[in-house]
């Protein structure tokens, strides 16, 4: 039995999202249309949603620590962000993201599209659930497959010869804002660490809650600090190799929607509270069904409360 729809809030879903980490606070591709400033449950998104065309296919945007670069990662409003991408109908998100390499392999301008994370973070908020209401949904494979292989695709396609695409690896999340110590750094290498940031797994967490279909789109602009042959890492050197990227970027996210458009690949992730909803509805605090009623609606009905 097929879930009901007819609860969705938008006129015209765009099923498509991006956000642009360090280094992407616009995208000179998209025709903008319109810019949305959504009043969430978790507060205010980090920046104004931007809504255009790209391919001549709806996409929103948003810049992941603001257009400015106003939030450090455990300042980004991870939840408001997921929340009011999901309430204009977003079901595919692509990330791009800096991320620094702990591997010889990935060499600063390659790309990487990670498929596992290890979590460092301690001070963020990285659920939607609680106060009343349990969910737990399966995060074993914390990307989409499907996401992650358009944009692998898309970015052997669109990048120039001189530089590699990798699919597969493990990305470390940790706080931030200041970058790994040495020891630190090889903590990570010997865990089977490939790229190191310090945003990805909070997001690929609540988007997988609000069944979004995750992928991240690695942009390598350093060797962290490990490398004997590279000095440690700086904002300088971090800013150089982002300007650089972030024309590709665009280009393999260009490639990414055009295919995500043609082929609408199903996901598991747009089903992945089916199961994971532990509570009962009729004993849900108020005021928590009401917060939580864009995720649950599918699978409780629309709360009238």
């Amino acid at each position: 039995m097929g879930l009901d729809q007819s609860w969705r809030p938008w006129v015209t879903a765009i099923e498509i999202g991006v956000i642009g980490g360090s280094g992407l606070y616009a995208m000179d591709c998209l025709e903008i249309t319109a810019e949305h400033h959504i009043d969430t449950p978790f507060g205010a998104s980090s920046d104004a949603l931007v809504e255009g065309r790209l391919n001549d296919t709806p996409v929103v945007f948003l810049a992941r620590h603001g257009r400015h670069h106003s939030h450090i990662p455990s300042e980004v409003p991870y939840r408001a962000n997921i929340w009011a991408l999901k309430s204009l109908g977003v079901r595919y998100l692509i990330s791009v993201s800096a991320v620094g390499s702990l591997r010889e392999s990935l060499r600063p301008l390659d790309i990487v599209v990670p498929d596992q994370f290890i979590d460092r973070t301690v001070n963020r908020p990285s659920t939607f659930f609680g106060q009343g209401c349990v969910a737990h949904v399966s995060f074993g494979d914390p990307v989409c497959g499907a996401v992650s292989a358009v944009l692998a695709d898309a970015a052997k396609r669109a990048i120039p010869s001189k530089q590699l695409v990798h699919r597969g690896g493990v990305y470390v999340c940790m706080e931030g804002p200041a970058f790994s110590t040495r020891a630190e750094s090889e903590l990570y290498r010997s865990w089977g660490g490939s790229v190191i940031g310090m945003t990805n797994h909070t997001e690929a967490r609540l988007a997988r809650e609000a069944e979004l279909a995750y992928g991240c789109l690695a942009m390598v602009t350093d060797y962290d600090c490990w490398h004997p042959g590279h000095g440690s890492v700086t904002v300088e050197m971090v800013l150089d190799n982002l300007r650089a990227n972030a024309l590709t970027a665009q280009a393999v996210v260009r490639e990414a929607v055009a295919v995500l458009t043609a082929t609408a690949p199903h996901s598991r992730a747009h089903n992945a509270l089916r199961h994971g909803l532990l509570s009962q509805p009729a004993h849900v605090p108020v005021e928590t069904r009401r917060r939580l009623d864009l995720f649950t609606r599918p699978y409780w009905g629309a709360f009238e409360g």
